[in-house]
């Protein structure tokens, strides 16, 4: 009985002593960045998950794509396939995983002709984030005088 109020109390207190984090967002759009090594192009696209987009001679599937909340450290990840047309017109998965925004080098499709990369998730539902605008300086009183006498009427 000893053992197991020893055990429950560590992991109590382990439980304690890790962060919160929020629930991750699920979004319906993943967007990537390709680069084309012949041409040296870089192109922005988007894919809605579960549908495929061909960048190239490589077809794109995101089949999630999670955010986490502002108030968290960023966090964005999607789970992706990606297929190389082969000569023969067949289809080989060349990648299959995670990718992470902000580790783009860690999961990147690295292909002797194009890399494709996640840059981000996008909810086109979502409101938009708040934006701080910088305070304003204060207005200065176009009727007062240096002197602190009281404006004439």
């Amino acid at each position: 009985m000893a053992a197991f109020r020893a055990l429950a109390a560590v992991l109590v207190a382990s439980a304690c002593a890790d962060p919160a984090f929020a629930d991750r967002i699920s979004n319906p759009i993943a967007l990537f960045n390709g680069l084309d090594k012949i041409t040296g192009v870089t192109t922005s696209f988007e894919v809605k998950i579960n549908e495929e987009h061909a960048f190239g001679g490589l077809f794109v599937k995101p089949f999630v794509c999670y955010t986490r909340p502002v108030t968290e450290e960023p966090k964005t990840t999607s789970f992706v396939q990606v297929e190389a047309v082969e000569p023969s017109g067949s289809r080989k998965r060349v990648f299959s995983g995670w990718m992470f925004a902000e580790s783009p080098g860690l999961s990147a499709v690295e292909h002797p002709t194009f890399d494709v990369w996640l840059t981000g998730c996008r909810d086109p539902n979502a409101p938009p984030p708040p934006v701080e605008e910088p305070p304003k300086p204060p207005e200065e009183d176009q009727n007062s005088e240096d002197d602190g006498a009281a404006p004439a009427d």
